[in-house]
């Protein structure tokens, strides 16, 4: 693998990295909006793939800072 090649795919990676961030957020809204809406949570779960507890963490991240990311326990 050449220097040019390897950039390219660096390249690639880093925009796919900000396509997947853009969906989290944009799949995080969908899921605020569920709840809102009056969707139960199990089938968010099973529309997501998300377990209760994540589908919980997005919702409750409303009132956080919106470029926050996932909720972090510690």
């Amino acid at each position: 693998m050449d220097k040019r090649s390897l950039a390219h795919l660096a390249k690639r990676f880093r925009e796919s990295e900000t396509r997947t961030n853009v969906l989290r957020r944009e799949l995080a809204e969908a899921i605020r909006q569920a709840d809102k809406d009056g969707v139960q949570q199990k089938e968010i779960c099973d529309a997501t793939g998300y377990t209760r507890q994540q589908i919980r963490r997005i919702v409750r991240s409303e009132d956080r800072e919106p470029d926050a990311g996932p909720a972090q326990e510690g």
